[in-house]
């Protein structure tokens, strides 16, 4: 947890490990998380959004309709068919008494708070062993973003203006800073000199 008034940042997870990361949640039968970590990465939403999800929003359906709660913009969401696959995946596991029922609820039936995610986040990160500084809730919004700007080749600078759209930037300059990508190719120019 964070201290009051404290700067904190959260890095973006490989995508290959994010993948790994969601397949051995789900192998040690860590459901929920497993379900949490690639809504989040596949959808590319606050996790204040995600945790007002309920299964019924996302089963046998092939968008999602959210209106974010901090923009209070109304967002759809196209639900991928390997998504689609590893939601029922995980509603057959974790077996909700209804279909009305919050998706991420702690033992004591609440909704689990960010705070609590982003401690449970911390013990993910040793215990798997992931190479990432800054794990938090956050990440799966950054791996979303950088995801979508890598698998982009020659069109990046559209894959900005469209995640600048996604992410409710101001700006594609936001965008490119949220993301970490401009001290990276501000860094690239000096590998452009040679002798």
């Amino acid at each position: 947890m964070s201290l009051k008034f404290q700067n904190t940042t959260a890095d973006y997870l490989q995508w290959d490990s994010n993948v790994l990361l969601i397949s051995k949640l789900f192998q040690d039968q860590n459901y929920k998380f497993s379900l949490l970590i690639a809504l989040g990465s596949f959808f590319g939403i606050r996790i204040s959004d995600i945790l007002g999800l309920r299964f019924c929003d996302i089963l046998d359906t092939d968008t999602l309709t959210i209106i974010e709660k901090k923009t209070k913009k109304q967002r759809t969401i196209k639900i991928n068919d390997q998504l689609k696959k590893h939601i029922l995946a995980c509603y057959k596991e974790i077996k909700p008494q209804s279909i009305n029922d919050f998706i991420f609820t702690s033992q004591k039936g609440s909704v689990y708070s960010v705070q609590r995610i982003n401690i449970i986040f911390k013990e993910i990160r040793v215990k798997y062993n992931l190479k990432i500084k800054n794990f938090s809730t956050h990440s799966m919004r950054k791996s979303f973003g950088r995801q979508v700007y890598n698998n982009a080749g020659s069109n990046a600078e559209l894959a900005l203006v469209k995640l600048s759209e996604l992410f409710n930037h101001s700006d594609v300059r936001t965008t490119r800073k949220y993301l970490g990508l401009r001290s990276e190719e501000l860094m690239e120019a000096y590998d452009l000199l040679s002798f």
